[in-house]
Formats: structure tokens, sequence, C-alpha cells
């Protein structure tokens, strides 16, 4: 590892783009876990769970030792109470297009950060996204595109995804898998500070 303060601990395309974005140094460590949700599990637990268990993998691991700062997200989609994760594959992904289509529903993504201090922080981003209603094969036109594949509810809003977005009412980052207001919080903490930022965020500490 080259030594970079901070470690990414996610394999997600869109994630490492966001953090290169605002000018952040960092390495990539993807933490390989199960990601089914729990029995009674709520989408809310469910991400908040998801992001600390990917951190604290990461930074338990030999190469980091404790020593390292490690960053971890969880992405999902809820809709009619009901979560939508990655697409198992091209039904699942068309099934949860058009269960989207005309409707409005939740972006959650939770963020968790441990120093090497043993210190343990979260946040919780959560933002509304319309869609409009699709077009008949609208939903297998845009599966066959390949973009739909690895995302939570089988769209990318910085993608082709776009076009079926009429508003959104909340972080167009956070719906991206990293909300970087609340990322650049976290960060500052720990003297990484690639905004100046004085806002009010759902920033929780937590005792090792």
């Amino acid at each position: 590892m080259s030594g970079a303060k901070l470690i990414l601990a996610s394999q997600s395309p869109r994630r490492r783009q966001l953090l290169t974005q605002i000018g952040v140094d960092f390495e990539v460590m993807p933490a390989d876990l199960d990601e089914r949700l729990l029995p009674g599990e709520t989408a809310e637990e469910h991400v908040r769970r998801l992001a600390a268990e990917k951190a604290r993998v990461v930074f338990k691991s030999p190469a980091v030792g404790g020593r390292r700062l490690v960053l971890a997200a969880d992405t999902v989609v809820i809709i009619h109470g009901e979560i939508l994760g990655k697409p198992t594959g091209r039904a699942d992904g068309i099934a949860m297009l058009n269960r989207l289509s005309g409707q409005r529903h939740t972006v959650l993504t939770a963020l968790h950060l441990i120093g090497p201090d043993g210190r343990e922080r979260s946040a919780l981003n959560r933002s509304e996204v319309d869609f409009r209603e699709f077009a008949p094969g609208e939903a297998e036109a845009y599966w066959e595109t390949g973009e739909p594949a690895d995302k939570a509810g089988a769209y990318g809003v910085q993608g082709l995804g776009a076009t079926f977005i009429e508003s959104i009412h909340g972080s167009y980052t956070g719906i991206m898998g990293l909300p970087l207001h609340d990322v650049s919080i976290l960060l500052s903490d720990y003297g990484i500070e690639p905004f100046a930022t004085h806002s009010h965020s759902t920033i929780e500490n937590k005792d090792p």
C-alpha cells in the first residue's frame, strides 16, 4: 500500500469517482461481506450495519492493522417499504425498474468512518427521487446497456438512468452512493478538508 491517509472500503467506481472529484488522496480496499437483509431489519438498520461492518472488516485487516483511516458506505433504494438492492440478474433488474416507473422512491446511503484512534463516526443521507412513466420496452432497453447491473435499484443517477428522473429531493451525490457533504464533515476531523463547511449534519460520535 502506498500510504495514503484514507482507505475507501468499497469497490464502487462511483464512490471512487466522487472522492477523486474533491481531490482526496485515498486507496481502495473492498470488504467482502454477505449483504443480505437480516430478519426484521429495517432499511435504515440495514445500510447502517453494512457500512459499519465494511469499515470494521477493512480496519481490522492485516494490511491496515488499525493504523489507517477507513471510510465505508452502503446504499439502498426503498419503494413502498420494500428494499431494492443490486439486481441479481436481468429479470430482477427489469422488475425493479418497472416498479420504479412513475413512482417516488427513497435512497438511503449510510457512511461509517473509523480513525486510527479507534473512534467511529457515522452519517445517514436520505433522498427522494421521482421517476417518470416508462415507455413500453424501455426498462428492457435500459438493462441491455449494462448500466443497471451493479447498482442499487437497477439505475445510475449519473448515467443513462438520469433520463428517467423528473425530480430529486435531497443529495445527488448521496444517490450516487457517497454524499459528499457528510463525507467532508467526517473527514475534516482528521485534517482532510476538501471543502470548508460549517453546515449541520447528522453525524454521530461512537466511542470505541
